[in-house]
């Protein structure tokens, strides 16, 4: 089965899973549920991998019978695209299966498709108020520079469960969700039908498996507020249907002042790296700017892209000046720090007393070369040959 999101017309995917790349880079994310990889051709194969390292798009992993290595992923094109590592199918011809109580990692407790919507202070408590799911896929490891974000355990599990992991993969990122009934989280018999937990978690997910994705023309400023007369660098990368960079493109900057006069500029090729084209502006009014960049090769319209910049007078210490609870907790718990709010700062004096200065100098010398050593050995050395002429032994 496809599920069909924004297509242009009926006849879109009608033939079944997209065969070219033209046609696949189309799209922003992919979510492969339990479907086994012999259902795709090896070309197909081939065009997902490049999809997330090439188009950069987004691929979501979701367990099953036919997912993972149980689906005879390894040995394919994907299977390096996966953040988890997989392991031999079970030998049992039944299966494998195991429920999994599902708890966040370090790692997820700041990241937000793990929140829940809670406080950081609440997320582990939210989770442990969830039922257990089960999976059929037995995965314990993630790739190197992969992050797990939800981990499980349970009784039919001889190591911990891998649940949820990403990565980065070339352009684009991959998500693994190796349990088969999230459902569950939602239709369980103890949930309150008031529970959002579910709901919440589904949004952010697909939220974060689209977010990023570049599209053929992205145009980005250098910054994003700037005072008025300061020059501004408009940078623009520009691909074509196949996501290759473009070199030979004609590339225009439309730029709309608050007061609504228009100025067009052309935006020329880098030459330093492929695809990027950059031109420089100066505004001069106060206010919002709106600058759509628009690329074309050929008489054809490759795409275009709008994005705006904020003329005012410098007020860098008021951006985002709300306090950042979830980093600065973990920034505390990364660096054996302590984290205080206005109603326990009290506690700081007595915690500064007690922890010691902040800055510790560790000097280390060796025992064998300390002149005092020396001295200490030639002294006793003495003493026993003082000793000895007393008493007549020498």
């Amino acid at each position: 089965k496809f599920l069909r999101l924004d297509v242009d017309d009926g006849n879109e995917l009608e033939f079944g899973f997209p065969t070219s790349r033209e046609e696949m880079y189309r799209y922003r994310a992919l979510i492969l549920g339990s479907v086994e990889a012999s259902f795709f051709t090896h070309d197909q194969l081939q065009i997902i991998a490049d999809f997330v390292s090439e188009r950069g798009g987004g691929l979501l992993f979701l367990g099953g019978h036919g997912a993972f290595a149980e689906g005879g992923w390894q040995g394919t094109p994907v299977e390096e695209v996966m953040p988890v590592v997989l392991g031999p199918p079970t030998d049992d011809p039944q299966g494998f299966f195991a429920e999994v109580k599902v708890t966040p990692t370090q790692a997820g407790l700041a990241h937000p498709s793990v929140l829940l919507g809670a406080e950081q202070d609440q997320v582990r408590e939210r989770w442990n108020s969830l039922p257990t799911v089960t999976t059929v896929n037995p995965i314990s490891q993630v790739r190197p520079g992969a992050t797990a974000l939800l981990s499980g355990s349970g009784d039919q599990l001889a190591l911990e469960q891998i649940v949820l992991a990403f990565q980065r993969y070339g352009r684009g990122k991959s998500i693994a969700l190796t349990i088969q009934d999230s459902w569950l989280w939602q239709m369980h018999a103890d949930v309150p039908l008031e529970d959002q937990s579910h709901e919440i978690f589904w949004q952010q997910m697909i939220r974060w498996l689209v977010d990023g994705v570049p599209e053929a023309v992205e145009a980005v400023t250098d910054q994003e507020q700037v005072e008025p007369g300061e020059n501004v660098r408009l940078v623009t990368n520009v691909s074509d249907s196949s996501y290759i960079e473009v070199n030979n493109a004609t590339v225009t900057a439309r730029i709309t002042s608050p007061t609504g006069m228009v100025e067009e500029l052309p935006v020329d090729w880098t030459v330093q790296r492929d695809g990027e084209y950059s031109v420089e502006f100066r505004p001069l009014e106060e206010g919002e700017y709106e600058v759509e960049v628009t690329a074309e090769r050929n008489g054809e319209i490759l795409g275009s892209d709008k994005t705006y910049l904020y003329t005012a007078s410098r007020d860098d210490e008021y951006f985002s000046a709300s306090r950042h609870t979830q980093t600065l907790r973990r920034i505390a718990d990364e660096t054996g720090g302590l984290f205080y709010t206005p109603e326990d700062v009290s506690s700081l004096p007595e915690d500064i007393r007690v922890t010691g200065a902040g800055v510790t100098l560790v000097e280390e010398l060796d025992l064998w070369d300390m002149p005092f050593l020396f001295i200490l050995l030639l002294t006793l050395m003495g003493a026993e040959w003082g000793f000895r002429r007393i008493r007549g032994l020498i």
